[in-house]
């Protein structure tokens, strides 16, 4: 029987590991949590966030191979978006600023689940995020 499992963390490799701490510190309350430093590989930084969500990020060592997604996310297998929930997409993005790059919506997708709403944006280094808010899981019958 297997114990259980959570996630642990996201890797993410950025352009600017300063951007991208700021970025992710300032709307989404990520602080650091630790620094380990490799030498002439850089630093990994990890940052984690009240909820308990760590994302580690690293150096990159070369420019993206392809241009940056829009909409959601891209099509191919991959990950698709990373998702926040938030209580209110409209102070967040306000909160935001020039920041809140959209890629897609605001969105009311309430004929998939009541009172669901979501934003897609990019963070510094393109990737897509979505914010939303009023996601509920299913009850059963």
């Amino acid at each position: 029987m297997m114990g259980t499992v959570e996630l642990a963390h996201i890797g993410l490799v950025c352009r600017s590991m300063a951007e991208t701490e700021s970025f992710y510190s300032r709307h989404f309350g990520f602080t650091r949590a630790r620094v380990i430093d490799r030498g002439e590989q850089g630093l990994i930084i990890f940052l984690k966030n009240p909820g308990g969500l760590y994302l580690e990020l690293f150096p990159a060592a070369a420019a993206a191979p392809v241009t940056a997604d829009t909409g959601d996310g891209p099509d191919w297998p991959g990950f698709k978006h990373i998702a926040f929930a938030v209580k209110s997409i409209d102070e967040i993005l306000a909160r935001m600023g020039d920041e809140a790059v959209i890629t897609q919506g605001p969105m009311d997708l309430s004929a998939m689940v009541a009172g669901w709403h979501t934003v897609w944006l990019r963070d510094p280094d393109g990737r897509i995020l979505e914010i939303s808010e009023g996601y509920a899981d299913e009850t059963a019958s």
